[in-house]
């Protein structure tokens, strides 16, 4: 088949409608903007978050990502979870969707809402596609968001500028200031959260180092998280003390499970 006849993907999902549909009226479009069902769960259950860990020296949560086309491994993942009696909440750093479909966020989000504990979720590359950014933000949320866990600040970051050709900032240096200056008296260490990390084809990096020098600021960074590469990873990208968690996909039936308190933390990468 020449080149000029390749069907274009949103021709493909279209004619899976049609498929799937028969003879029967179409009663989905690919990009609907109607969600169905709970939305703003980041600022819902952050409420949870911090109203149960006020006050709190130790907390435990868990790390998924990459959930995307992998919706039995993801519900095995929540059962895994579950399982445990020592997570307090769980962060999801994004890829939720494969297409940026609403469907696809809203079976994810329908699936994590069986979670015994609270959890949030960041804001992917492939969750940037079509209409997705708009769905995730109607479902979940702003990219950039920020919520203290005990005596932790969580700061979430939305780091995939190659979906915004760099003509966005991203990540959002103006946002990080105000944070920096908006910092909860409670919120001793911090943590920081992205999807795509420094150095990899998402992430800007003529900035990484900027953006190494500013995430510093923040009281007593512990370490950063995030997912994209598929993959457990463990890296020192800048050689100054700070690690960088690689959370894998839902297809590698991982997740991460970290624990802090007044002796540092603890790390450890769960297979399901």
């Amino acid at each position: 088949m020449s080149m000029n006849h390749i069907p274009h993907i949103p021709t493909l999902l279209f004619a899976g409608m049609l498929i799937l549909t028969g003879c029967d009226m179409i009663e989905y479009h690919p990009y609907d903007m109607d969600i169905d069902g709970e939305t703003d769960i980041n600022a819902t259950n952050i409420r949870h978050i911090e109203s149960a860990l006020e006050g709190r020296k130790e907390i435990a949560f868990a790390v998924i990502s990459d959930t995307q086309r992998w919706y039995d491994e993801t519900e095995d993942a929540v059962e895994a979870i579950n399982a445990r009696k020592d997570i307090d909440f769980v962060v999801h750093t994004g890829d939720l969707s494969d297409f940026g479909l609403k469907l696809e966020f809203e079976k994810q989000r329908d699936i994590l809402n069986r979670l015994d504990v609270p959890y949030v979720c960041l804001l992917g590359n492939h969750d940037c596609l079509a209409t997705g950014e708009e769905v995730f933000h109607r479902i979940f949320g702003e990219e950039n968001f920020a919520f203290t866990a005990g005596n932790v600040r969580f700061v979430c970051l939305n780091t995939n500028a190659l979906e915004y050709n760099y003509t966005t900032a991203v990540p959002d240096f103006s946002y990080l200031k105000t944070e920096l200056e908006t910092i909860p008296p409670q919120a001793e260490k911090t943590v920081v959260a992205m999807h795509a990390g420094p150095f990899s084809e998402q992430f800007n990096n003529n900035v990484a180092y900027f953006f190494e020098e500013t995430i510093k600021r923040f009281p007593d960074l512990q370490f950063c998280i995030y997912g994209h590469g598929h993959s457990v990873e463990v890296n020192e990208f800048f050689d100054d003390g700070i690690l960088y968690y690689e959370c894998a996909s839902a297809k590698k039936r991982s997740y991460l499970h970290f624990t802090l308190n007044d002796n540092g933390y603890t790390y450890e990468a769960i297979n399901y």
